[in-house]
């Protein structure tokens, strides 16, 4: 059987996609922003797309679903942003997410989110989403996992949630991990990108896209210098590690593996390694596509955009699309027990 979804928040997809890859048919999706839009569009042909802000669809516009998933924006509860949780529009889109379960009733829902929600100066507004959570009639739960665990090739810690209606009575229980980074156990950025290191080229003036130019896919960096936020810390890891997290934006993507790692000269302050024999040019920060490839998107799934900047945000905000399946695969396996 397959068993209908309805995505909201979708951004690029990486959940949707983790979904299907485990069976599921993604029937509905929400993406509100207009330069990410036509990417969704692009990769996930059968599925309504819908552009609107969440805040003007009813329950009467989404199709019927047996779930539904989404990653609400994060901003808000980020620790590197303000903390300022549902003291914001952006954390207030979290009600939404949990008005349309109470609306649309689906047999289960799952919602991605900063592991910055759970910290301390935001324990008022989380512990009201649970009584939340909890009112509309679900039994959930919620862990903090680190994709890293899970075979994809980057550290990133995420809380999920996971709720089946009380009329299912089931209480689901995360997956094992398949990995253990802090033992050592991962997938390196060699195992990831080693055959793209040759073949990325530059964005060109204004960080415009190169287009049909990419000898490979969306396979293009961005230029430009670096801010002092940048600076203030070690950006590079090695080809036998896994990448630093990957985040909404390409000033704050991680330098490509092929550099020597940054020398620290000071409190928050870190270099580039100047000697004589390195080549600036090896600090160039990952291209669309290596970051793609960190969030275990597939090769042929096409990044549509006119600036980079927009490439590294749609891509940065994804849920892995691995990790997505492994929770997908299990949610599936306990929806027909």
């Amino acid at each position: 059987m397959k068993y209908k979804i309805a995505s909201f928040f979708a951004g690029a997809g990486g959940l949707d996609l983790g979904f299907e890859q485990a069976g599921f048919d993604i029937v509905y999706s929400n993406e509100f922003d207009k330069k990410i839009t036509p990417t969704l569009k692009k990769n996930f042909t059968h599925s309504q797309v819908d552009d609107r802000d969440i805040n003007k669809v009813s329950k009467d516009d989404i199709p019927k679903v047996d779930g539904i998933i989404g990653g609400p924006p994060c901003q808000s509860w980020s620790i590197a942003g303000k903390g300022r949780g549902l003291n914001d529009s952006r954390g207030q889109s979290f009600l939404k997410y949990i008005q349309l379960i109470k609306d649309l009733k689906p047999k289960f829902f799952l919602a991605e989110n900063v592991k910055g929600m759970l910290n301390s100066r935001n324990k008022e507004s989380f512990e009201f989403l649970m009584s939340e959570l909890e009112s509309v009639g679900y039994n959930f739960s919620y862990k903090l996992m680190n994709v890293a665990d899970y075979g994809v090739p980057q550290t990133r810690e995420r809380v999920i949630f996971v709720g089946f209606s009380k009329d299912i009575n089931q209480n689901f229980q995360f997956p094992e991990p398949t990995h253990n980074y802090l033992s050592g156990d991962f997938i390196s950025l060699k195992e990831a990108i080693w055959d793209l290191k040759d073949t990325a080229l530059p964005a060109k003036e204004k960080n415009l896209t190169n287009g049909e130019m990419c000898k490979i896919l969306n396979h293009e960096y961005m230029i430009g210098s670096f801010s002092t936020m940048f600076m203030s810390r070690n950006r590079v890891r090695s080809w036998d590690e896994p990448s630093f997290t990957i985040q909404a934006g390409g000033r704050h993507a991680p330098i490509h593996p092929q550099a020597p790692k940054m020398i620290k000269t000071g409190i928050d302050q870190f270099k580039f390694d100047e000697q004589e024999n390195i080549e600036r040019s090896l600090y160039r920060r990952l291209s669309v596509r290596e970051t793609a490839r960190v969030q275990t998107f597939p090769d042929n799934f096409e990044f549509l955009y006119d600036n980079l900047t927009s490439a590294y945000t749609m891509i940065g905000n994804a849920v892995p699309v691995d990790f997505a399946t492994i929770i997908a695969k299990k949610i599936h396996k306990e929806l027909q027990v």
